[in-house]
């Protein structure tokens, strides 16, 4: 499989599973939602969560997306970066943040100033996850 066309594909798409590497090596999923910014995937997640900690110890993730009505999925493989907790309403991470809900949801929050805040008292931040390699099927 072309890495390409599956980031084609998966550009259609909004949901995968992420699935990282444990403290003890065995692997941790997780449902999640994701943007698709060129040849990167970029995720939301919480700072205390058991799968951002352990992309931060270990980069390593797979990213896997299935489409059951027509027995499709893609395993992207590759590696993550992780941008700063979001610290205040106005800092970098929750301007990114923003621009990653209008391009998730498709549409503006009702209320941004109430959106910022939740952004920092969840300690959000972003997760890019490029991709080296894939395997699965794409079907018509």
């Amino acid at each position: 499989m072309e890495l390409h066309d599956a980031l084609a594909w998966a550009s259609d798409r909004r949901n995968a599973v992420v699935i990282t590497i444990r403290r003890d090596g065995r692997p941790q999923s997780s449902d999640i939602s994701y943007w698709l910014d060129g040849q990167r995937f970029v995720i939301s997640v919480t700072a205390d969560r058991a799968k951002t900690a352990n992309m931060r110890r270990d980069p390593r993730v797979v990213l896997h997306i299935t489409d059951p009505g027509s027995w499709s999925y893609l395993s992207f493989d590759g590696i993550v970066e992780l941008t700063e907790p979001a610290a205040d309403a106005t800092d970098a991470t929750v301007d990114a943040l923003v621009d990653y809900y209008q391009k998730v949801s498709g549409q503006a929050h009702p209320d941004w100033d109430e959106y910022r805040a939740a952004m920092v008292s969840e300690g959000r931040l972003l997760v890019r996850f490029t991709p080296v390699s894939v395997v699965g099927q794409i079907n018509s």
